[in-house]
């Protein structure tokens, strides 16, 4: 059995990917099955595959997905949807209010212990995770995926290639009283992430990334995403993605209002996909300034635009979906434009890695179109 924890709509999507790019194991009596429909037979989600299966041949897979439940609305709402696909697709799915009270992580890691012991591959999508390091301390030396949770995958690689301590690009790296009660257990998890003799490590991944010695990449092509949505139907103006970089303290809020009020006007975008983190006070204010329709997604960015409507030119700035989404609008014809943060734009309180991460976000990015940060 694989064991799957996630914590976010991306990471459960990144799963069913992962999941789709695997031969599936057959069922008693039936033969093996390739992974998956081609990723040009457009077909609905839910629908029937091969066997009889939702989702085909990888649905009869032996993976159970646990959801470690967030607290903040939008996301929660966004899992909803995401693990109803998974089941769709012939998957388990277990809910755990992880974050419900005091004593529910301690009740969730014992719920979980059973469910460990008898995985063969443990799947995560946040290596970051404090939940998820403590669950890996209890996983021995099972084998490890990584798939993505976004921009988060490339530090991650880099830190194991350093021999580095995990800790998010975003973040100054001030140890506080909760890390130095926890460094045991990163010490252990970051054992648990580095390869060994032991233990397979693979990555699944959409970003750009250069793994050391011992790690397995496996491109995320989003083939399930094209398989399963699409293609959409094209608007003629654009739509413009929004971020988190206000929320994780990176940029200024007065500054990228500004930003994204002048891309609006210059690009003639309409329409703004919200980010699941930020909020409504920040989102009210981006309406009446840049005359923008704010959008708050129920399924992950990639799907929404492979379902459609959606524009001819779709704005970022720099974040995943400048890797995501030409994967999974591929053959669409629709342009993918990121914007250069500027300098200036970031708070003082920023980490010192912040500009020279966004750049590399940007700079690897392929088949988009860069514009200059507005003045």
């Amino acid at each position: 059995m694989d064991l799957a924890f996630v914590e976010s709509p991306v990471q459960l999507l990144n799963v069913l990917e992962w999941a789709h790019s695997r031969p599936a194991e057959p069922l008693p009596g039936l033969p093996a099955q390739p992974a998956g429909p081609d990723p040009d037979e457009h077909v609905q989600a839910g629908r029937p595959g091969p066997g009889g299966h939702p989702g085909g041949a990888a649905a009869i897979r032996d993976l159970t997905v646990v959801v470690l439940s967030p607290t903040d609305p939008m996301s929660r709402g966004q899992l909803r949807r995401m693990a109803e696909l998974a089941r769709d697709e012939g998957f388990t799915v277990r809910w755990q209010e992880a974050r419900d009270n005091a004593g529910a992580p301690l009740q969730t890691i014992r719920e979980l212990v059973p469910l460990l012991r008898r995985s063969q591959r443990v799947v995560i999508g946040d290596p970051f995770s404090r939940y998820v390091q403590l669950l890996l301390t209890l996983a021995g030396t099972k084998d490890l995926t990584v798939v993505d949770d976004g921009t988060a995958t490339m530090e991650y690689v880099s830190q194991v290639a350093r021999g580095e301590r995990l800790v998010r690009w975003h973040r100054r790296g001030r140890r506080g009283a909760r890390e130095l009660v926890l460094a045991p257990v990163s010490a252990v998890a970051r054992r648990r992430l580095s390869p060994s003799p032991t233990r397979e490590v693979e990555v699944f991944t959409s970003m750009p990334v250069d793994p050391p010695a011992g790690i397995t990449v496996t491109a995320n092509t989003f083939a399930w995403t094209r398989s399963r949505f699409g293609p959409p139907r094209l608007t003629r103006g654009a739509d413009l993605v929004g971020t988190s970089l206000v929320e994780t303290g990176v940029v200024d809020p007065g500054q990228y209002e500004e930003a994204v009020a002048a891309l609006a006007a210059e690009h003639g975008a309409t329409r703004y996909f919200a980010h699941r983190r930020e909020s409504a006070d920040k989102l009210h204010r981006l309406a009446e300034r840049a005359g923008l329709e704010i959008v708050r997604p129920d399924l992950p960015l990639e799907l929404i635009a492979r379902r459609g409507p959606i524009g001819r030119t779709v704005l970022s700035f720099p974040s995943t979906v400048v890797h995501t989404l030409p994967l999974a609008l591929a053959g669409t014809g629709i342009t993918i434009a990121v914007c250069d943060i500027a300098p200036e734009w970031l708070r003082e309180s920023a980490s010192p890695r912040a500009e020279g991460f966004l750049a590399v976000v940007t700079g690897t990015a392929r088949d988009v179109h860069r514009i200059p940060a507005p003045a």
